[in-house]
């Protein structure tokens, strides 16, 4: 058995590596990480608007503050600016991580990633009024600046930057300047030429595309890549099977959030930010599954739902080794961080322990998922920090859900529950 499970962590140890060092992987986890206060700062914009300047469920219904409710553009305002341009900033910031690979500082790449992406989409829009359809020029449709436009502009943002990056090593394209020109205006006239090459060849791509099948680039990914992948991690066996994957990995030592964050944050954070826009507009929320939600059902104190473990130590545990580090790791699990427990208890490669590690977020996100679809918890809707402790997490995110708050509340009895009979059993294994 020991061989075995020596041969697997080695199997999945050179796979994860594998993952890991791939250039796009590590720069779109490297973009989604630096994107995380965009999303947070326009879920908490929605949040005031609903909580604190709502005239009818805000505090803004208490007549000595109803001055408040004049306050609530100053929220729109910064919902707006965050969640409706978010590929935009998500194609920026790819720009520049894929040119740090490159051996390109600055930021000009994630400018012109922005400018390729741009090139591709339409700048009219047919706008129905009265029955009357009427095209309105110059203007960019919002599809094409939220998160429906996430795939395209990752795609558009590695192809320009790439093409840019190898144009600027050929010799022939660089202007040379004297060398009395001060070196910033000299590289800017080296980048001319690769410049206008790449944004015209892309410029170039997005009119075949369209002139051939009738269908802009934005049309294509939108529904052959990206809907059907929210499609699937919208169902609950999507979300499982993704969770799965990070906790037998996390099992074997790596860290499994870092092995599915690059299919995990573009779909699960574009959830979180068209549930928040369609709360602030007063519209259906559409999404059950969001980043919120992995955090509130599928990882309350750690990966694993370790704080279950922890109290079942606490209640049952007689080990003294295990009873320590439970002190130690109660403080941090509180605010969700659990490596302590997961290297020091230890859960990574410990039989025992890795079932109930594995089974148990499962357990709850399905608990989580069926109460959220029956209308028992609201769906999330503000992107909450993912350090922000159990209850408190469920509470907000949900805009004030009580329903959400018992769930998970369910859920953390559940995860002692299952993880009491693995303690029992480890009462009796010598450290």
């Amino acid at each position: 058995m020991s061989g075995f499970m020596d041969k697997l962590t080695d199997v999945l140890g050179s796979f994860a590596n594998k993952i890991n060092n791939l250039r796009y992987i590590m720069v779109i986890k490297n973009a989604f990480s630096a994107l995380i206060p965009v999303i947070i700062t326009g879920a908490f914009g929605t949040l005031f608007s609903a909580m604190v300047f709502d005239a009818e469920n805000g505090l803004a219904q208490i007549n000595a503050l109803r001055f408040l409710e004049q306050l609530k553009p100053i929220a729109s305002a910064v919902s707006y600016v965050t969640l409706s341009f978010l590929t935009i900033y998500a194609v920026f910031l790819i720009g520049i991580e894929l040119a740090k690979l490159n051996k390109i500082n600055g930021v000009f790449p994630g400018i012109l990633a922005v400018m390729s992406y741009l090139s591709v989409n339409p700048t009219t829009y047919e706008l129905v009024n009265n029955d009357t359809t009427v095209l309105v020029e110059n203007v960019l449709a919002k599809q094409y600046t939220d998160t429906k436009g996430l795939f395209l502009g990752m795609f558009v943002a590695i192809i320009s930057v790439e093409l840019y990056s190898w144009l600027g090593k050929r010799e022939g394209l660089k202007i040379k300047m004297p060398d009395t020109v001060p070196s910033n205006v000299s590289a800017s006239f080296s980048a001319l030429f690769p410049t206008i090459i790449t944004v015209a060849v892309i410029a170039s791509a997005g009119f075949a595309i369209k002139a051939i099948t009738g269908q802009y680039a934005y049309d294509i990914i939108y529904n052959i890549v990206q809907r059907p992948l929210e499609s699937v991690v919208q169902g609950l066996p999507g979300i499982l099977i993704l969770m799965l994957v990070a906790q037998v990995f996390w099992v074997i030592g790596i860290h499994g959030n870092q092995m599915v964050k690059p299919i995990r944050e573009p779909l699960l954070l574009a959830a979180i930010a068209v549930n928040t826009e369609a709360f602030q507009a007063g519209k259906e929320i559409p999404n059950i599954i969001t980043m919120p939600f992995w955090d509130m059902y599928m990882s309350m104190g750690g990966s694993g739902v370790t704080i279950g473990l922890l109290v079942a130590i606490l209640l049952v545990g007689k080990r003294d080794d295990m009873r320590e580090i439970t002190k130690l790791s109660l403080a941090p699990g509180i605010f969700n961080i659990n490596e302590p427990v997961i290297f020091g208890m230890p859960i990574m490669l410990n039989p025992i322990l890795a079932i109930p590690f594995i089974i148990t977020p499962l357990v709850t996100g399905t608990i989580g998922y069926f109460a959220t679809s029956l209308g028992f918890a609201a769906k999330a809707v503000v992107m909450v920090p993912w350090p922000m402790p159990p209850i408190v997490n469920a509470y907000l995110a949900t805009a004030g859900d009580i329903g959400a708050v018992i769930t998970q509340a369910v859920c953390i009895v559940v995860a002692i529950l299952i993880y009491l009979p693995f303690v029992k059993i480890s009462n009796k294994e010598s450290r």
